[in-house]
């Protein structure tokens, strides 16, 4: 699971929710007896993880000549964009993992990458010009910590001496591994300006790891925490996932108590989701859509969403919760609706106006290091160009407008979207917003002002998400021929 691009990308109470306080746990219980939420149940919750869109299983190869990266960044603003680097590499790959990554590098394989961002740096500074300011960067993967502290220097002067981004100056989320948090590794990234650090831990409950795939054991999970609080580094996220075979409420609460007690200034929840071609997709087939794995889900997100809510956490969306007294750290000039994204490297995206672009896509080990090799490949005139993208029309533009701003716990404020389309959501979208309302997902209790989902809303995000797709986006995206 990645939470860099999200970083860089938030609980309202509904009219078919009430407000139970017992001991010093809140608890969010939608009305039994609500017809929203008889409706909103027969929905699978449960459908796809939405935190970009259109979807790289949407993209398709593009001619060169019409894909320039001087003239896809020609006419676009560029005061506030924003940078990501994707490492491609894991020292082990998680079961439930369906990222661009791969295990291991042999010798020689990283530095030839870092090789490559560079001449891919070289390339995009030059096509961006002159005047081009970054307002927040992130390292994601894979696993940058993978890299060692010497290539991880580099990485930092690539974004820095390479593409002028000042990384002191504006916020830096990085993600790392309980293994591949190392002294060495962090003190080089606090040095060089990070301020958020993400762990993908998981479960703290060794036997659950395991089930996921994902060899790890408490106790080194906990070195690394104490690793990364002594590193200094302002904000500590810590990832987790619910919906594991055999996870109970109890050994859930245990894992969000054993998170809590590090004080994380931001914690993700994710649900489980079982993808074709990760490990645990080749062993139990495709996705179950069985009930009652769908509600094992929803009780432990409750559960979660709840405990946290009554231990000075705020809901930001679905999986994002924050420490209400957590540090801010700058950056809130990029808004991820309009301003762009700058990504370098095999795995990452890059959004202008205009359209989205990437390389090649694929999950498959074999697929993935053909892809890398690639990349490593080329030469600088391989790097001016885009390879795989979608163009993006009016259309298009509101759809991603109102699924990114929707699915924050703040909702969207109606004259933000006006101003920019010059119509409403209710114009645009009038027989998904009155579906959504008639399922109870929307906050009613706000004004016609604020368009904003309720907590039962929140919890289906990845059912609702999905239903702001456009015919053309599902269309390839059915016809994508997995690799």
């Amino acid at each position: 699971m990645t939470s860099a691009e999200t970083a860089i990308s938030e609980t309202a109470i509904s009219e078919a929710a009430i407000t139970e306080t017992t001991g010093t746990e809140t608890a969010i219980s939608e009305s039994p007896a609500s017809s929203a939420v008889r409706a909103s149940s027969a929905v699978r919750p449960y459908q796809h993880y939405v935190y970009a869109y259109p979807h790289k299983t949407a993209y398709r190869p593009l001619r060169r000549d019409d894909a320039s990266l001087r003239d896809l960044w020609a006419d676009e603003p560029k005061n506030a964009l924003s940078l990501y680097f994707h490492i491609p590499f894991c020292e082990v790959r998680c079961g439930f993992c369906n990222l661009f990554t791969r295990i291991g590098a042999p010798d020689g394989l990283t530095t030839a990458y870092l090789d490559a961002l560079e001449r891919q740096a070289a390339a995009v500074r030059e096509a961006l010009g002159e005047g081009a300011r970054f307002a927040n960067a992130a390292f994601g993967g894979g696993t940058p910590t993978f890299l060692e502290a010497a290539e991880l220097e580099r990485l930092c002067d690539l974004a820095e001496q390479g593409l002028g981004a000042e990384l002191s100056a504006i916020p830096l989320s990085v993600e790392a591994s309980p293994a591949t948090a190392t002294a060495d590794r962090l003190a080089v990234l606090a040095a060089r300006g990070t301020t958020r650090l993400s762990l993908g831990v998981q479960s703290f409950v060794d036997t659950e790891a395991r089930t996921a795939v994902r060899p790890q054991r408490r106790a080194d999970v906990e070195a690394a925490l104490a690793r990364i609080r002594a590193a200094g580094i302002p904000v500590l996220n810590i990832d987790l996932i619910y919906g594991i075979d055999g996870q109970t409420d109890e050994s859930w609460r245990h894992s969000l108590d054993a998170a809590l007690a590090w004080r994380p200034e931001e914690l993700y929840l994710y649900p489980l989701y079982v993808r074709p071609l990760t490990g645990l997709g080749r062993h139990l087939g495709p996705e179950p859509g069985d009930a009652e794995w769908d509600e094992q889900r929803l009780r432990l997100y409750r559960h979660g969403r709840d405990h946290l809510l009554a231990r000075g956490y705020e809901q930001v969306s679905m999986r994002m919760f924050r420490r209400v007294d957590a540090p801010t750290t700058g950056g809130e000039d990029y808004a991820c609706q309009t301003d762009g994204m700058v990504g370098l490297g095999c795995g990452a995206r890059s959004y202008t106006s205009a359209l989205h672009y990437s390389f090649d896509y694929a999950v498959d080990m074999h697929q993935i290091r053909r892809i890398i090799d690639d990349y490593t490949a080329r030469g600088a005139e391989d790097f001016r160009h885009a390879d795989f993208g979608r163009r993006m029309d009016a259309g298009e533009a509101r759809r991603r407008h109102l699924l990114q701003s929707l699915l924050q716990a703040e909702g969207m404020p109606v004259a933000d979207y006006r101003a920019r389309f010059g119509t409403s959501p209710s114009d645009d979208f009038p027989a998904e917003l009155e579906r959504f309302g008639d399922r109870g997902w929307l906050d009613d209790s706000v004004g016609p002002g604020v368009l904003r989902l309720s907590p039962e809303g929140l919890a289906h995000s990845d059912a609702l998400g999905p239903e702001l797709f456009s015919p053309a986006v599902r269309e390839h995206m059915a016809s994508y021929e997995p690799k």
